[in-house]
């Protein structure tokens, strides 16, 4: 990946909880080099969400298995800044140490159309939308509206994906019941949940 016409690099910085990472989050991923032409990709597994009552897997099992699924997405880093944060995680600190580590880079956060209309109760949302272009996940759906759902004066570009719906919940649910999750996740996360016996009781 080059850099842009204005010689800027561009950084995107994609956070989840991963548990486990599924083919969407990977095609989300890929969707964004590509389209946003990214010099490079930091993943961020989330540590202790401030947002987030139900409770995760084991970080070091969330790290391993996103080292896995993302491996093969050119430009791809999995960042551990977010486990490695002590008390609670929040977008914009990570935002804050990505920008003195690419002080001249363009920042594009990648969020679902549901975490952008939701963006305004994010801590220091203002400094998110200041320091970074918002990239929403939008699918390629007659159905879905096509309004920017960002705060005003946010910078947004739509990343256009195609219908899915695929969900950790169900990857889980489908583990726990015994069922088959091949379709569902990369190879290398299936046997990695197989070997380590993963949500064998559904959350």
């Amino acid at each position: 990946m080059g850099l842009n016409p204005a010689g800027v690099r561009r950084v995107g910085v994609y956070g989840g909880a991963f548990d486990p990472p599924h083919v969407t989050h990977v095609a989300l991923a890929q969707a964004a080099v590509r389209q946003l032409q990214l010099d490079a990709l930091h993943i961020l597994p989330t540590g202790q969400a401030w947002h987030r009552a139900q409770q995760t897997s084991a970080a070091q099992h969330r790290l391993a298995m996103a080292q896995l699924a993302f491996a093969q997405v050119q430009g791809a880093v999995v960042d551990a800044r977010e486990i490695e944060r002590h008390g609670p995680s929040y977008t914009v600190d990570s935002l804050r140490e990505l920008q003195t580590l690419y002080p001249r880079a363009l920042l594009h956060l990648i969020i679902g159309a549901d975490q952008a209309r939701a963006l305004e109760q994010w801590h220091a949302w203002q400094d998110i939308v200041a320091m970074a272009v918002l990239v929403i996940a939008a699918r390629i759906d007659a159905a879905e509206p096509l309004e920017p759902e960002a705060p005003p004066g946010a910078r947004y570009h739509y990343l256009q994906l195609a219908p899915v719906d695929t969900s950790a919940t169900h990857i889980r649910q489908r583990v726990a019941s015994g069922q088959g999750i091949a379709h569902l996740v990369p190879d290398a996360v299936a046997r990695y949940i197989a070997q380590h016996h993963l949500y064998h009781t559904a959350r």
